[in-house]
């Protein structure tokens, strides 16, 4: 999965967890119905906002869900997935934006890429997929070369780009892109007045994906002597955080032109979730959910410093009895067995080895306080238990 927009569970609450896992699964589903197996492989969180963009512009009917059966990504279990128009687009997009990121890496030469054999087959695959979502894309109206020509134009401007040249110039084509397919949203929905705001918002949603794609990859991207638009271009982080910070103000104003029918979802993902994205990025985000250090004096017997572990004196915390511990092959056996089921990433289980309890990768989220998660908006009565301003005050 990649994307920015990867919500915390904490965050949605049950009602929209559940909404936006059914359109996580319905693009997921959608890749596999018309395009195989192995196209699941690009299902991400962005792309599935295609689908929710469609559906909040709808009046919601039977026929827009479906129960799925067991899968391994949810732990074994049904689930109501989302169907229709907008996971089809939704899927179509993924495809030809999975297919721009195989042929960038196969630029760069990252990792296994670098070898010949291999990056010819990153490129045949990568021209199935653009195939794949043209004949999507067609059969809904969208013209998915737009995308196509947005890709090639970025090589172009990659390559013409230095110190002094605007980052705006070099994220263009990728705002081009992102704005066509949130745009043909409202035609999927017979909105067609969404059109404009859509447009801009998706404009603004791909100028925020390519920045912060840009910042998590710098230093990466440095030791390995990528391509990155920051280094290229001599622009800052501050400037940088300055764009993105302007992005996401700009999709909030966009939004509000928009005539939804359910806005709760795209509000909580469009709204909040792109602010805890941007403080991600920068690393100016912690998780209240996550047990943080302890400072000394807070009662806790195990703290760092004096009187905890390391310090004079400090007790260490217990050990699990030996004879509770598995071996090294039944461990790794039942690891196996979670890994499997997906209860590492769901839910709560116990450390194979050690049998402590311990929580799952969805409860090791990237969620901030309540204190300062939101900025946007007074919308408990958009968002219901999701919103975590618990009125707050502010003007949406």
């Amino acid at each position: 999965m990649f994307g920015i927009v990867r919500p915390c569970s904490h965050r949605l609450g049950d009602a929209l967890k559940t909404e936006w896992m059914a359109h996580l699964c319905g693009l997921c589903l959608a890749l596999r119905a018309d395009h195989g197996q192995f196209a699941r492989i690009v299902t991400n969180y962005d792309g599935l906002i295609v689908s929710v963009l469609t559906e909040a512009q709808s009046e919601r009917t039977p026929a827009q869900r479906r129960t799925a059966g067991p899968c391994p990504l949810r732990a074994m279990r049904t689930a109501p997935v989302a169907r229709g128009e907008g996971a089809k687009l939704a899927a179509a997009v993924s495809l030809v934006l999975a297919s721009a990121k195989v042929r960038d890496h196969v630029a760069d030469r990252d990792g296994v890429l670098a070898r010949r054999p291999v990056a010819a087959a990153a490129r045949r695959v990568a021209a199935g997929w653009d195939r794949a979502g043209a004949r999507s894309g067609a059969a809904l109206g969208f013209d998915t070369a737009l995308l196509v020509d947005a890709v090639d134009r970025q090589t172009g401007i990659e390559a013409l780009a230095g110190p002094g040249t605007s980052l705006l110039t070099v994220t263009e084509p990728t705002e081009t892109a992102t704005a066509a397919a949130f745009a043909h949203t409202a035609v999927l929905a017979g909105r067609p007045e969404n059109t404009a705001p859509l447009a801009e918002a998706g404009r603004l949603f791909g100028r925020l994906a390519h920045l912060l794609d840009a910042v998590e990859d710098k230093e990466t991207d440095a030791a390995s002597g990528a391509w990155n638009p920051l280094t290229e271009t001599g622009t800052s982080l501050a400037e940088a955080r300055r764009l993105a910070d302007d992005a996401v103000h700009g999709i909030r104003l966009a939004l509000k032109d928009v005539r939804f029918v359910d806005d709760r979802l795209v509000h909580v993902l469009l709204a909040h979730e792109l602010r805890n994205s941007v403080d991600r990025s920068f690393g100016t985000t912690t998780c209240s959910h996550q047990p943080g250090p302890y400072a000394p004096g807070t009662g806790n017997p195990y703290a760092p410093g004096p009187g905890g572990p390391g310090g004079p004196g400090g007790p260490l915390p217990p050990e699990p009895p030996r004879r509770d511990r598995r071996g090294l092959i039944a461990g790794c056996l039942v690891w196996a067995g979670l890994a499997c089921t997906c209860q590492m990433c769901c839910g709560t289980f116990e450390d194979p080895w050690s049998r402590e309890r311990r929580g799952g990768l969805c409860s090791q989220c990237d969620c901030s306080s309540c204190g300062d998660c939101c900025s946007c908006c007074d919308c408990c009565s958009s968002c219901g238990d999701s919103c975590c301003c618990d009125g707050c005050g502010c003007d949406c």
